[in-house]
């Protein structure tokens, strides 16, 4: 394994981390090191901790801020973002708050669709979104992510022929993709965009992994494209990812679609607010944690090359563009049972069953590799001795 190490993310004891409460660490059993849910290892932001520090200290009573005669401050702050970040001018008019990303598709197919509408979405993909399509009625429409190289590629002339024969409503764009570490560059976006206007598609993006985009790769808003995009596009995104945050449940959607937006806007409190929390340490995030995010990504650069040069024989790997999660491919392993399955029995890691990510992900698993170099180390070397 590389040998570089950085204090602030490597400097974990397991035995600390085995108490927290979260979902992560709480349930597995003691021997077992949790590798599945999208959540990191590490402590948040400096400033991130002292927003929240300040919120207890000083008031947590109601916010001055209501989304309606006071707007919340996440919509500036989201939009200086966007225009330092990648030159994407917006509204900040047009920005909603909600407590997650899964709220936010939910709250939009809700308004701008009915049951047995399709949505296409690129599989395999983030399970809660693919339990939201078949739990609210709406046909999932896949776009399959096929395996190019030591990366993924899509057939859109083939969805433009399926959208013809069999019309969609939504085009759900996860990027950076959820669980490839796919990042889309800009001729794959406007083809996307070329397809949404020719269909008529709602284009609804997931961008909430665009902080963690590995150099030299770089996120580019799906609304960013063109005015005209943007007016038919509803971007998601949240700090939480990025600040490992997860728990604090704050999120923003960018309406730029301006009949979804009306529709959003009644009735005024059936969608909810985030919290002063969640608020408070996304704004902290954004304005101030840039710093911490810089040492981040070096860190998970070198852990997704670790997973590459210690993986097991056998196990197919395409070193992520984003994320802090890698897509393993076992099919080649020949196993008696899923992947998951085996590897928890026998090497005491829990990982992402690809099963749940659509049938694609038959065969696959998915490794959370935000964590320390050493426990990282450990995770990788029970792996490989489970198929000694």
């Amino acid at each position: 394994m590389a040998a570089e190490r950085h204090p602030m993310f490597d400097d974990l004891d397991v035995r600390a981390l085995s108490r927290r409460p979260g979902a992560k660490w709480s349930r597995v059993e003691p021997d077992v090191l949790p590798a599945w849910i999208a959540e990191m290892d590490f402590p948040p932001a400096p400033a991130v901790r002292e927003a929240l520090a300040r919120c207890v200290d000083d008031d947590l009573g109601y916010p001055s801020w209501d989304g309606r005669s006071v707007q919340n401050p996440l919509r500036a702050a989201f939009a200086e973002r966007m225009g330092e970040r990648h030159g994407w001018v917006l509204d900040p008019t047009h920005v909603r708050e909600f407590t997650d990303i899964n709220q936010g598709l939910q709250a939009v197919l809700n308004v701008a669709t009915r049951p047995g509408d399709g949505v296409v979405v690129h599989t395999p993909t983030y399970p809660p979104f693919l339990e939201t399509i078949a739990g609210m009625g709406r046909r999932l429409h896949p776009l399959p992510y096929t395996p190019d190289g030591e990366s993924w590629t899509f057939d859109a002339d083939r969805l433009d022929r399926e959208l013809r024969e069999r019309p969609a409503r939504v085009l759900l764009v996860v990027n950076p993709h959820n669980p490839t570490g796919r990042v889309l560059r800009r001729e794959e976006l406007e083809t996307l965009a070329h397809l949404a206007l020719r269909h008529g598609l709602l284009v609804v993006a997931d961008e909430i992994h665009s902080d963690l985009v590995h150099a030299p790769h770089r996120h580019l808003p799906f609304a960013a494209l063109s005015a005209e995009v943007a007016a038919r596009t509803v971007t998601l995104t949240s700090a939480t990812k990025a600040f490992n945050v997860p728990g604090l449940r704050c999120a923003v959607a960018h309406v730029g679609a301006a009949e979804v937006r009306e529709a959003l806007a009644h009735p005024t409190h059936v969608y909810g607010e985030p919290n002063t929390f969640g608020v408070a340490a996304t704004l902290a995030a954004w304005r101030d944690g840039d710093a911490w995010l810089a040492e981040l990504l070096p860190v998970l650069a070198r852990n997704a090359r670790s997973v590459r040069e210690e993986l097991p024989p056998g196990v197919h790997y395409r070193v992520p563009e984003a994320t802090f999660l890698a897509w393993l491919d076992c099919r080649g392993l020949e196993l008696d049972t899923d992947p998951q399955t085996f590897f928890l029995k026998k090497a005491r890691v829990l990982l992402n069953d690809g099963r749940t990510f659509g049938a694609e992900g038959e065969g696959f698993v998915r490794l959370n590799f935000g964590t320390s170099q050493s426990i990282l180390r450990e995770i990788l070397h029970r792996l490989r001795n489970a198929l000694a």
